[in-house]
């Protein structure tokens, strides 16, 4: 199989109803797909996401003062609520925020004074009369441009992106210095965290950050401190000293911090686990979920070839009772918290085919293995799923396998 290594997507993002569902790439494009309207002639359509929109975002740059030249991988898609009849988003690459407005039209305005109907400006001395425009019905179209530019701000690769609850200002968090903005201000952003080395890098922006040295998570409360320089909360599992390894700094390392939709709990993934902290209980994790612990025996392997440094994304459901994480060989986990049940799924072409239902699959460590098993050894591990987003209401899933977006739903809905 082969692709281009620009089509790979890089980020997954629904907007606040789950019409919308954003995705951006290597390539620096961000998709957007728009969610089908139910019809009485095809109420089975309801669910399909169709492409809306289609843009360049981030182009490749240079950065002549470093001699570093700048990709432009889109890194994070975040949208903003919906105000008006326009949406609004976020995209970043290593060193550029970039807000977008998605507009609609499908009115054209003719019958100007100083133009023909081609837009070349007419000779005034031919203009005898006045003339009103008026809107004519066209085909619709779907228009994104760049209102605000964030830029010059990060000495490291932005990471992340968040939107504050006031959506008047936003976040954006690179290794060591996490960057507070306003919306209205381009030129100028407010330091809350600036992290000297060593300091371990962060893998999210406040109030919820993560640094990459075993399990640590602070969070801090902006209405108490601007500065995030004491944290609110602390949270941290002790190791236990039996189970050290050359790893265990690594595979402890967060590479994604989600709150819940309640607020009450916040989810953390490390290499391995997916774990739940109660946020009125900082001394260990409520609940703690293994992703993939059969490969606890290949981590040589999976440090010669970097893998063991992957950054997997961990996601709620829409009434925080169940989790969704990705693995290698395009399988994705979903954890239910409430029947400890557990399930893990495959995203390709063989098994996407329209109404099919998925079939859980297992992976066998040793011995014998059954029909439908797949042996540890077997796994590919150049197929792996990072990115994921889940409906904000229903269950409707999207997942990012290389350069492939599958769209899941509930069999129910």
């Amino acid at each position: 199989v082969f692709f281009f290594l620009a089509d790979i997507i890089s980020t997954v993002e629904f907007n606040h109803t789950g019409e919308l569902l954003a995705t951006g790439d290597k390539g620096g494009r961000v998709v957007i797909f728009q969610r089908e309207q139910e019809s009485k002639n095809q109420p089975h359509r309801r669910g399909e996401y169709n492409v809306y929109s289609t843009f360049q975002s981030h182009e490749p740059e240079f950065d002549y003062l470093k001699s570093l030249e700048i990709e432009e991988k889109i890194n994070k898609i975040r949208w903003l609520p919906q105000q008006n009849a326009a949406y609004f988003l976020l995209s970043t690459n290593d060193k550029t925020v970039k807000l977008w407005k998605v507009s609609e039209r499908d009115k054209r305005p003719e019958g100007y004074n100083l133009k023909d109907e081609d837009g070349r400006l007419r000779d005034p001395s031919m203009i005898t009369m006045l003339r009103v425009p008026v809107l004519r019905p066209m085909d619709l179209m779907v228009e994104a441009t760049p209102r605000r530019v964030f830029a010059n701000a990060h000495t490291y690769h932005i990471n992340s992106i968040s939107v504050n609850s006031d959506y008047e200002t936003y976040m954006s968090a690179d290794d060591l210095r996490i960057n507070l903005w306003n919306f209205e201000i381009t030129n100028q952003s407010f330091s809350i965290l600036w992290c000297v080395p060593p300091c371990s890098p962060c893998d999210g922006p406040s109030p919820a950050k993560s640094r990459n040295k075993g399990d640590i998570v602070d969070i801090n409360d902006m209405r108490t401190s601007a500065l995030c320089d004491r944290h609110a909360k602390f949270f941290e599992e002790p190791e236990d000293p039996s189970n050290r390894s050359f790893f265990s700094e690594i595979i402890s390392s967060i590479s994604d911090v989600k709150f819940s939709h309640s607020g009450r709990y916040i989810m953390t993934r490390d290499y391995l686990t997916v774990k739940v902290w109660d946020l009125n209980m900082e001394n260990r994790p409520i609940e703690t979920y293994q992703v993939h612990d059969y490969l606890r025996s290949k981590l040589c392997s999976l440090y010669e070839n970097d893998c063991i440094f992957d950054k997997f994304e961990c996601v709620w459901n829409g009434s925080d009772s169940v989790i969704m994480t990705g693995s290698y060989n395009n399988f994705f986990r979903m954890f239910d918290r409430n029947t400890k049940r557990d399930v893990t799924l495959e995203a390709s072409r063989e098994n996407s085919k329209p109404r099919a239902i998925l079939k859980p699959r297992k992976v066998c460590v040793g011995g014998k293995r059954r029909k439908d098993e797949i042996s540890v050894d077997s796994l590919d591990f150049s197929k792996k799923i990072l990115h994921t987003a889940w409906h904000p209401s229903e269950n409707i899933i999207a997942v990012a396998a290389t350069n492939n977006l599958y769209i899941f739903q509930d069999k129910v809905n």
